[in-house]
């Protein structure tokens, strides 16, 4: 089994038929990747496995650690190990970046019947842990995070998210905007996690800088899955890739 499958997941938002019978599945250690050009149904993928709202899983299931989470609320799930970061960053400009860090015991600290019985594989990480990973945020640590670089907010974002008890790490488009002097920091962050133990799905525009770092590789287009593969398999697919990456 699986750490994270989907089978023939259908997801709407409202009357809109977003994911059509999406299949795919993220093993224990991995770096998985999720590609596709915009609007192909990349974040939506995420959201769906999140438990977000929108958008609605009308057929199809989501099974973590055998355990099936499809109708399941975005709290519940969290406690679950589950840990998703979104596209958009979401960390609160007006703290600083230890007090973003603290935040998170907030949620690991809730009450939930969901999770009381759950063994992690990977506790949330003390913020020196933290400050050791990512020495940029230790030199900023008293930093207003919304005076932060957009590496640095992303940096920060991906902490916060380490701060909880998490065994599947999500990344919706953690490079965009960025430098590519920073993507390689990034990088070099998300390939510690990784070594660490934690598992990781990545979601992102950028596929060459995906392909670098991904053990598998999931290409969506138009909502459904047009490729599985590793990234060595995928890097070797001319047609493919030309086809549905652009690249």
């Amino acid at each position: 089994m699986s750490l994270l499958e989907l089978d023939g997941v259908e997801s709407y938002y409202g009357q809109s038929h977003i994911l059509r019978d999406v299949s795919m599945r993220v093993e224990e250690g991995e770096i998985c990747a999720l590609l596709g050009r915009n609007g192909a149904g990349k974040t939506t993928t995420l959201r769906s496995i999140a438990g977000a709202r929108p958008p609605e899983v009308r057929e199809g299931r989501i099974t973590y650690k055998d355990r099936e989470i499809t109708d399941m609320e975005t709290e519940d799930i969290s406690v679950l190990g589950i840990s998703h970061v979104p596209e958009e960053r979401r960390v609160f400009g007006n703290l600083t970046v230890e007090e973003n860090l603290h935040l998170a015991d907030v949620v690991q600290n809730r009450s939930n019947t969901v999770g009381r019985d759950l063994q992690f594989e990977h506790e949330g990480q003390s913020i020196e842990q933290i400050l050791d990973d990512f020495p940029r945020l230790a030199e900023r640590q008293n930093q207003l995070a919304g005076t932060l670089s957009g590496g640095e907010q992303q940096m920060l974002a991906i902490a916060r998210a380490l701060k909880q008890s998490t065994d599947l790490l999500m990344l919706d488009e953690p490079y965009e905007g960025l430098a590519p002097q920073i993507i390689e920091t990034v990088e070099g962050a998300i390939e510690r996690i990784r070594e660490e133990g934690t598992t990781v799905l990545l979601v992102e525009q950028n596929a060459v800088a995906a392909m670098k770092i991904a053990d598998r590789c999931y290409i969506v287009d138009q909502g459904g899955v047009v490729f599985e593969g590793t990234a060595d398999e995928l890097r070797e697919d001319d047609e493919t890739r030309e086809r549905y990456l652009g690249v």
